[in-house]
């Protein structure tokens, strides 16, 4: 009797959960499989009929598929040789396209990808940096095989900007069908998102508070103690996580100026305002009161009671949103208003990168990291029209257009024209003028000037 009422007594050990037991619950499985490789997916689920089955039967395992990273999505050959000869051991027919020859890759994996009943549940697809031409782009549009709502082709290559811009138009027609486009989202404009593992490495081999190893720096001879190592692994620590918190902040709400390191064609203008609505980009455009399309159509009859800037010469065609600011220096807000998320239109928020993870909705794509930050919540852009001779590049203060009127917007004088009226003296320039050559005259100019006169003494 003892022994057995010690038996039934006794704690029975439990077995560790598996893995397939793990990813079973959808809940984590999805929130595990956005962070693989599309390859390591594929991996897991060939291990075994179990794994099969949850891999390719769950419906949003492949919601999100990121090409960039694939050895074979990319294209090696840097020219097509249109005469017909052999290059690197490949005989290109004459019959075969420019964009044919240069999307083959991807459009084998994408005939791959149909095959395995995969390519339908993509709704979020990262083709970033690989070649990408526009016919291709055009496809996963207006395919009915591609129901992807998010496409990211930043940095593609071989990609005709101009066959894009058309097959957007068309895919936004007001004759199309109804339901299309599919495509929701389009990230085009900004640089691609470097790889993973450089994202996730401040986060990775990271040690509680006083547990991190003594010897993470070897001490030679003495020179560098334990302790000293420990300090200043510590501190590294520290510096890196500040850099990742400061490259993850979003170009567009940190008001420092240019979010774009080539400024977009006016042609892109166009279509982003012709897609308005319907598909979204990682770009904007500008909402300064010289755009708006009523100035063309209303007579300014009343000068001394309307704004200068609804004056007919003083109308600009669309542009992209190209600059983040802040408020105007002197009244505290812009002739627009500043956009707040959640309270504004969605259609004053860029798409902001990286595409989103765990969801395919705008948004999603659109909301900033840091919700809990007011400052994250304001946006106000502007283009470089809008701009010109009203905003210091070196302290990035601006003045809107209530505030400061430039005399001749379209005039931007030379530096050596502006360091000459300068150093003739002061009194020269108008006391009502904000910015010259781009500089606030206010506390950026006269640095510059005589700087630059200290190093002409120098020189003399």
């Amino acid at each position: 009797m003892e022994s057995g009422l010690s038996i039934s007594t006794a704690p029975q050990s439990k077995l560790p959960t598996s893995l397939l037991q793990l990813l079973s619950n959808t809940l984590v499985l999805y929130q595990t499989v956005p962070y693989l490789p599309v390859s390591s997916v594929l991996a897991l689920g060939s291990t075994s009929k179990s794994f099969h089955a949850l891999i390719h039967r769950a419906p949003h395992v492949f919601r999100r598929l990121d090409l960039s990273q694939v050895k074979y999505a990319r294209s090696e050959i840097g020219s097509l040789d249109h005469g017909g000869e052999v290059w690197r051991n490949i005989q290109v027919d004459e019959n075969v396209t420019e964009d044919d020859f240069y999307g083959g890759p991807l459009r084998g994996i994408f005939s791959n990808l149909r095959r395995r009943n995969i390519l339908q549940d993509v709704r979020t697809l990262v083709l970033d940096g690989l070649t990408v031409p526009a016919d291709l782009v055009t496809e996963i549009i207006t395919h009915e095989s591609f129901n992807v709502q998010i496409l990211s082709i930043r940095d593609v290559q071989h990609l005709n900007e101009r066959k894009l811009q058309q097959a957007l138009l068309y895919a936004v027609r007001p004759s199309r069908p109804a339901g299309t486009p599919k495509l929701q989202g389009l990230y085009v404009f900004g640089p691609k998102d470097p790889p993973s593992s450089s994202r996730l490495r401040p986060y990775i081999k990271r040690y509680p508070p006083g547990v991190a190893p003594l010897d993470i720096v070897p001490s030679y001879g003495g020179s560098v103690s334990a302790r000293g190592a420990q300090i200043g692994a510590r501190w590294n620590q520290k510096s890196e996580d500040a850099l990742a918190e400061d490259m993850a902040s979003d170009k567009w709400f940190q008001k420092s100026g240019k979010v774009f390191p080539k400024v977009p064609s006016s042609e892109w203008a166009e279509t982003i305002q012709a897609c308005q609505g319907i598909i979204c980009f990682d770009a904007v455009l500008c909402n300064g009161p010289r755009h708006s399309a009523l100035i063309k159509y209303t007579s300014f009859e009343k000068p001394n009671s309307s704004p200068w800037y609804w004056r007919p010469d003083a109308y600009i065609p669309p542009r992209i949103a190209t600059h983040g600011l802040g408020v105007c220096s002197r009244c505290g807000g812009a002739p627009e208003g500043v956009a707040r998320f959640e309270i504004s239109p969605m259609e004053r928020f860029p798409l902001l990168a990286p595409p989103p993870l765990h969801s395919s909705t705008i948004k999603s794509a659109k909301t900033p990291l840091r919700r809990d930050s007011h400052h994250t919540k304001e946006l106000l852009v502007r283009c470089v029209e809008c701009l010109r001779n009203r905003y210091c590049e070196s302290c990035h203060k601006w003045w809107c257009e209530d505030c400061y009127e430039v005399g001749n917007p379209g005039y931007t004088s030379t530096a050596t024209e502006s360091l000459h009226s300068v150093s003739a003296g002061q009194e020269e320039l108008n006391r009502d003028v904000k910015v010259h050559i781009n500089l606030c005259i206010a506390s950026r100019i006269m640095e510059t000037v005589l700087s630059e006169t200290g190093s002409n003494e120098v020189r003399s």
